[in-house]
């Protein structure tokens, strides 16, 4: 099911200061022109909706009563897929199930159960030879070996966050599963793992709550689901195996005698695993999420979405590279970086027609030519550079 992964609300407050003298000024002038209404408008919302008659300003006000219940019903709608979803649940996990028992070796499937082969382009023939070296390693190996690890490695957003040091922790990574949640809505994320010499952890989970109702002070920043808090948990690290905290020297002067000592303190360290401990949202006032904190809670539901949504129903197109092709195929679209072009077209528009109604001056082409001479001087002395 699509949500939002925002934190909080996402309605913006609208200024509500009334330009009243704009407004006047405008309903005296009766040789105003018919679209300077239009004119407050664009600039203003508030001043064109304080001009408009009180006929109008009733129906607006009954309009907006009735986009609560739009809105209210929209919740219900959601609230319905999301029970759709939990009964369609258990028929999905028998076959994630079969899934990990593939990728563990715990199953070796049968003829009927293979998928047409695919037509993959020819390779050289030195490089068989090398690709022949490394199937003969992994051939008579049990499942498919570092299935997930492979899988975070394409997934840009995943690979971002993946450090050297974490990869032979994720090879131990055999499955990850999705458990939707009911009241409040939401779902936990089970990452499950082989004994290893990391943690003693066989899974690790991370849970999110999701809020789907309008919000009472700002109903109409509603949107559909959207993600409101996450919480991890407690990784049993092995001695000396923790590598979300790294061990720095730090030198230190003593101020009244001057003296040096060198002191050994632990401090955070980048990894995959800091996933499991997320930042703690304050319950009582979201608005006071420190700005940093907000974006890495942003991050983190963004990631935790694309888990649930994307990576883990369609697994093994990530592994091969085939859902990597769908999501190239798309580009971060900004309605406002249209409009900043739309502006951009018009303002040249009227450069054009500008220019064409002024009496263009005389081509001298000696000019020409020396700028070119000067132009060619300037890229040499450049590329000396």
């Amino acid at each position: 099911m699509a949500g939002s992964t925002d934190v909080g609300g996402r309605g913006e407050v609208m200024n509500d200061t009334v330009n009243e003298d704009t407004v006047r000024k405008f309903l005296k002038d009766t040789n105003a022109p018919l679209g300077a209404l239009s004119e407050i408008y664009a600039k203003d919302q508030l001043l064109m909706l304080y001009a408009l008659p009180d006929p109008i300003k009733r129906r607006l006000r009954a309009l907006k009563k009735l986009q609560i219940s739009i809105l209210n019903m929209e919740s219900e709608f959601y609230n319905e897929v999301h029970s759709l979803e939990m009964k369609y649940h258990q028929k999905f996990k028998a076959l994630y199930d079969k899934r990990a028992k593939i990728v563990t070796g715990k199953y070796e499937p049968n003829e009927d159960e293979l998928h047409p082969e695919d037509n993959l382009p020819e390779i050289p023939p030195e490089v068989q030879a090398k690709l022949k070296v490394e199937q003969s390693k992994l051939a008579d190996g049990p499942g498919i070996p570092n299935f997930w690890l492979t899988i975070f490695k394409n997934v840009g957003m995943l690979n971002e966050i993946i450090y050297t040091h974490d990869e032979d922790i994720l090879s131990h990574l055999v499955d990850i599963r999705v458990v939707l949640k009911n009241n409040p809505m939401g779902f936990r994320l089970e990452f499950i793992f082989t004994p290893n010499e990391f943690f003693t952890n066989t899974v690790l989970t991370k849970d999110y709550e999701m809020k789907c109702c309008p919000e009472e002070t700002d109903p109409f920043s509603f949107e559909g689901p959207e993600i409101r808090n996450t919480k991890g948990c407690k990784i049993d690290w092995k001695p000396g195996r923790d590598v979300t905290v790294k061990t720095v020297k730090k030198v230190q002067k003593h101020k009244a005698k001057g003296s040096v000592r060198t002191v050994l303190k632990t401090v955070k360290n980048e990894s995959f695993f800091n996933f499991f401990s997320p930042p703690e949202i304050p319950e009582d006032n979201l608005t006071d999420i420190d700005e940093d904190i907000q974006m890495q809670l942003t991050a983190d539901f963004e990631i935790g979405h694309y888990l649930r949504e994307r990576v883990i129903p369609h697994a093994i197109l990530f592994y091969t590279g085939e859902a990597l092709e769908d999501e190239e195929s798309y580009e971060d679209y900004d309605e406002e970086d249209d409009e900043e072009d739309e502006e951009e077209s018009a303002a040249s528009r009227s450069s054009e027609a500008s220019s064409e109604g002024a009496e263009q001056p005389v081509k001298d082409d000696d000019e020409d030519e020396e700028d070119v001479k000067i132009s060619s001087v300037s890229e040499s002395e450049e590329s000396g550079h």
